[in-house]
């Protein structure tokens, strides 16, 4: 373990091996092997189709350049952090995280790659007020760097001036610094979406233009599901020429083929047909978007084998996948209204799975066999159009003063309209997060669902710590930053949605299952000293090292280098912790520290945390667990490098990975 966020580069070229492996010459890349590979394919014009802009390049060296910050607990303003239920796993899975949103996104690369169904967030719109420039300094070492984005006030606030300051439309760079920011931010959260995880970003006209071309290059135009288009201002903003009542949120998914959106509920759904399993309809198998054709999906494009004289059920025929003597072949439809050849929505082993079950073959009112899909959805798709009252930015205002007795936060989203987008993507235990969380709409809408619907979503929001503006009300009425807005907000609904369920028979268990708490936790320099790559002499060197004959920094607090620890190996925030002694006895992390001869257990044995003392019998008490990863301190071997080396053997013999940090 390197101490540093995923590497984004080595990620790239470890899929690119996978898939082209010929390309690769004693393990770097044969460019002209590569250019042969892919034949006809490759472009080598100049004259291209591309978004570019002035500081691509440098957001490509923001994006690539891995953080050594780590994420520390802050118990003390959090909910039930510390709370477990009858089996030892913690009641809540919430996360409130602190911090500059492009520094988290990267200490989360290891943790939570792959692991988010849905991102929603709601950006800064450059409207030439907002204060968001990603202050594009590459010749400053990362140890500034560092220093800088913690600039504090006298107070200990973070300050505007020390991270962002106003992009002015006066600005020649305007529209290029707004996609400097974003690029990198999009591609980390894509990162940490599931294959079929979807996205949603909020904006307006000021960049809506360039968002769709900026979301094109990094979630692939074949995966752009559509523009919502929502009634925020139904009096409309008189801009001069124009009653604006508008904005956007713009829907992509990280891979189309993989993604299945909910319908919202719609009582008055009719069904026409009925099996063993219930009421149905049912729904073409082919894919209606023009981006997915025999070209570019070649492996959704197959035949079918109709029988079409075995009839099942009155209205349906047999298929199969395999060719068969009189079965009639059929293939996805081509469009009569542009000519496209249409391919399937899935491929040949879905399909093979569900044959003559969920899908089958049909007969339309012009004679022409199709094969269909069973969809027993009791709602019905969201509409590219919000337009009821629910969804205004006057719902969202009022919202924020009913929870504050006082209009605190300007703007903020509606619930309703998160809660919407929730339930089309998400499902019962699913992960949803937000990195410009603002008021924490977002954690307020996880909440409200799982309250209605018995859900066990959990919440994920990132908020810089930045400070309120002097003459706003939320800064008169207390909170000196936007992320103490957002945690108070969490707070407050949470203790509303208790006081609602108070009295209330638990007949199902639902209101006992349910998440009311979250932890909180702070972007943070590394508790582990970092090597400086600049050396110019021999000096220098020598003093490095004798840094770092000890690699805990001397102010280290215990938690923080347990977390630290775990989140660098890849185990979420919000893990299984254990204390264990020699005797097996356990018991829940409530103190900041175990007795020295305990060890932490984390996750039923994922990885064994030995931290305050090493010896041989806790050595053998470990193995004897057989836990997959054992993480442990240098320091505590007291330069018995005996101990040390047999540890690593006797770890090794019983097939445990073994790090000494």
């Amino acid at each position: 373990m390197d101490g540093k966020s995923l590497n984004i580069i080595k990620e790239k070229l470890d899929k690119l091996k996978e898939i082209i492996p010929e390309a690769f010459t004693e393990n770097k890349i044969d460019w002209e092997k590569l250019k042969a590979a892919l034949g006809e394919d490759i472009e080598f014009k100049n004259e291209r189709y591309v978004l570019n802009w002035a500081g691509k390049s440098d957001a490509f060296k923001v994006l690539q350049s891995p953080t050594t910050a780590t994420l520390i607990p802050c118990k003390e303003e959090s909910v039930n952090f510390n709370s477990m239920d009858s089996t030892g796993s913690p009641t809540t899975e919430n996360i409130f995280i602190e911090g500059e949103n492009l520094e988290v996104l990267k200490v989360l690369q290891k943790s939570y790659f792959g692991e988010i169904k849905m991102i929603y967030i709601d950006p800064p719109y450059n409207t030439g007020n907002d204060n968001f420039i990603y202050p594009d300094k590459f010749s400053e070492t990362k140890e500034e760097y560092l220093s800088r984005i913690g600039d504090k006030d006298e107070t200990g606030y973070m300050t505007r001036e020390g991270l962002f300051h106003k992009n002015s439309k006066d600005s020649g760079h305007y529209h290029s610094n707004w996609l400097s920011m974003m690029y990198p931010r999009l591609f980390l959260a894509r990162n940490l979406l599931r294959d079929d995880g979807v996205i949603f970003v909020s904006i307006d006209d000021n960049e809506v233009h360039n968002l769709r071309l900026l979301m094109n290059e990094v979630f692939g135009e074949e995966n752009f599901v559509g523009i919502i288009a929502i009634n925020s201002s139904p009096s409309a903003i008189d801009y001069g020429h124009l009653g604006k009542m508008h904005d956007y949120a713009i829907f992509y998914a990280k891979n189309l083929e993989d993604t299945i959106t909910v319908k919202l509920e719609d009582e008055n759904k009719e069904f026409k047909y009925t099996d063993e399993i219930g009421s149905f309809n049912l729904y073409p198998l082919y894919n209606g978007n023009v981006a997915f054709n025999p070209n570019t999906r070649p492996n959704l494009y197959y035949p079918f084998y109709l029988n079409p004289n075995k009839i099942i059920n009155k209205d349906f025929y047999e298929i199969s996948l395999d060719e068969k003597k009189g079965w009639m072949q059929v293939y996805p439809v081509i469009s009569k209204k542009d000519g496209i050849q249409r391919v399937w929505r899935w491929g040949r082993e879905k399909s093979r799975s569900q044959l003559n079950k969920e899908i089958i073959g049909y007969k339309n009112e012009d004679e022409e066999y199709r094969i269909v899909q069973k969809t027993r959805l009791t709602g019905k798709v969201i509409r590219s159009m919000q337009t009821d009252k629910d969804v205004s930015s006057r719902r969202g205002t009022a919202e924020v003063e009913s929870i504050f007795a006082r209009k605190i936060f300007n703007f903020p989203k509606p619930v309703e309209l998160i809660k919407r987008f929730i339930s089309i993507s998400t499902q019962d235990n699913d992960i949803i997060l937000d990195f410009f969380s603002g008021s924490c709409t977002t954690a307020h809408a996880v909440l409200d669902l799982n309250k209605e619907d018995g859900g066990s979503r959990k919440f994920i929001c990132v908020q810089l710590a930045e400070k309120c503006d002097e003459n706003s009300e939320g800064y008169k009425a207390g909170y000196k930053t936007i992320a103490e807005i957002g945690k108070e907000r969490i707070r407050r609904v949470i203790k509303k949605i208790k006081e609602e369920q108070n009295g209330k028979l638990d007949f199902d268990g639902t209101l006992e299952k349910q998440d009311l708490g979250f932890k909180v936790f702070k972007l943070s320099e590394s508790n582990f000293k970092i090597w400086h790559p600049k050396i110019e002499n021999e000096e220098q060197l020598l003093k490095q090292l004798a840094l770092h004959l000890d690699p805990v920094n001397e102010n280290a607090e215990f938690d923080n280098i347990m977390y630290e620890l775990l989140s660098k190996s890849g185990v979420s925030l919000t893990a299984k912790i254990e204390i264990m002694d020699a005797t097996h006895s356990t018991s829940s992390v409530t103190t900041s520290s175990p007795t020295k001869d305990n060890y932490y257990w984390v996750n039923n044995g994922e990885i064994a945390l030995i931290l305050e003392k090493v010896n041989e019998n806790i050595i053998k008490t470990v193995i004897s667990e057989k836990p997959q990863k054992v993480l442990t301190l240098d320091r505590l071997f007291k330069n018995n490098d005996q101990l040390k080396t047999n540890t690593a053997l006797q770890m090794k013999d019983a097939g445990i990975e073994f790090k000494v940090v």
